[in-house]
């Protein structure tokens, strides 16, 4: 009854738009407003999701009470927002505040260049048709679990297949809906940095904004790329034998689309276990080469590490073949802003200036027609560059001056007396 009520209502407008002359216009825009308030009934009616969650939309601005239809219409004017419902009364510890220091340049050329060559177009072109595959990847969908676990087996085989000499893991980050978190772990050699990891993320969810439980959206762009990106040099790292002196993570968060919470959960529980993350980057659409600017890596400069992303122009500037272009995403644009609020240093690279990106995302034609793998490839390059560089930084020295320590450990390892 339904499907026939909406057809007779468009065939309605339908002829109304054929023949404007025989209509009066209060006519045609009444059947026109008719039409629209049927069909946003109807979705409505379909998502039925009325529970309201806590929203912030801004550092500087209090946070809102909004249904899930009010949320999908941030999501549908690309306005980043973050669900604080079950992250309300945090404070950041002294010591997820008091930053581990960051190298000032890119050295580890020699060892990046073992591992550049593995990265493959072909491989990221079949995973991401295989991963857009799936009606939607929803947090709350049956085929959001099942692309979870599609790409769970897709790291766990990588890792049981690998002859590579490399101490890897993988584990599932459990959450209260059932589209988990995924977690892949490089130990390090050097134990004493054993609680400080460099983590590359990126998320797996994808989200239909006008009917996200049932609608369909394979999330090529929007970030089927950038979780095949983060596989890929994943994948590049498992294959070779990759031992870094401090232990690098790769994180394929849950639920980014429905305001980070899949990544505050993870950020929280790191910041409550005091892990000292001594940087995290996320790659959120790394597909897509926009009409009004030249292709460039789009790197966000708001709600990030400023120190952190000019290490990252450092590593783009050395690592990849394009252009580097400063771009704004406004708050809680990805998961980078979960880090950045628990006191952890975080930034993001996308696929472009940020009013450049791909106009298909959120939607069922956000496809693998409008991917561009070469460009996505420039990002896996940035990721391998960030992981290899930092995962064989020590910065102790440093580290020790920053925190108020001294420098002069035992007699035998002085040069200079302190001055008193």
């Amino acid at each position: 009854m339904v499907k026939i009520q909406t057809l007779a209502f468009l065939s309605l407008a339908s002829t109304a738009l054929a023949a404007p002359a025989w209509w009066e216009q209060w006519t045609l825009d009444k059947v026109k407003d008719t039409v629209i308030s049927h069909v946003n009934h109807l979705s409505s009616n379909t998502n039925g999701d009325s529970t309201l969650r806590l929203v912030q939309t801004a550092e500087d601005k209090a946070p809102v009470w909004m249904t899930e239809d009010q949320r999908m219409e941030l999501l549908r004017k690309n306005i980043g927002y973050m669900d604080i419902t079950d992250h309300q009364d945090f404070e950041p510890s002294l010591r997820s505040l008091t930053h581990l220091s960051l190298p000032k340049k890119a050295v580890q050329q020699a060892k990046y260049g073992r591992y550049v060559n593995s990265l493959s177009t072909a491989n990221m072109e079949v995973a991401l048709k295989e991963f857009t595959s799936f009606h939607n990847r929803y947090y709350k969908s049956k085929t959001g679990k099942q692309s979870a676990q599609w790409l769970y087996k897709q790291i766990s085989d990588l890792i049981e297949e690998s002859e590579a000499d490399s101490d890897v893991s993988i584990r599932k980050f459990q959450h209260n809906w059932d589209q988990f978190s995924i977690i892949a772990r490089f130990e390090g050699t050097d134990e004493s940095l054993a609680n400080q990891p460099a983590i590359v993320g990126a998320h797996q969810d994808s989200v239909n904004g006008w009917n996200p439980l049932w609608g369909r959206s394979p999330g090529a762009d929007d970030d089927g790329s950038g979780t095949v990106t983060t596989l890929e040099v994943f994948r590049s790292l498992v294959g070779t034998g990759f031992r870094p002196t401090r232990p690098v993570e790769f994180h394929w968060y849950s639920a980014e689309e429905a305001g980070l919470l899949g990544s505050q959960d993870v950020a929280e529980g790191y910041e409550k276990k005091g892990v000292e993350v001594i940087a995290m980057i996320q790659n959120d659409m790394t597909g897509y080469v926009g009409t009004r600017f030249e292709e460039s890596f789009g790197v966000i400069t708001d709600n990030v590490d400023p120190e952190l992303t000019e290490l990252i122009k450092v590593y783009a500037g050395e690592y990849g073949d394009i252009p580097i272009r400063e771009t704004q995403c406004g708050y809680g644009c990805s998961d980078h802003a979960s880090w950045s609020r628990y006191g952890f240093r975080s930034a993001i690279a996308t696929e472009g200036d940020f009013s450049d990106i791909s106009p298909w995302i959120h939607g069922s034609d956000d496809d693998v027609s409008h991917v561009d793998f070469d460009h996505m490839k420039q990002f896996a390059k940035l990721s391998l560059g960030f992981a290899i560089e930092l995962g064989h930084f020590s910065g102790k020295e440093q580290d020790k001056l920053n925190r108020g320590g001294s420098r002069w450990e035992t007699t035998s390892e002085r040069e200079v007396e302190p001055c008193h």
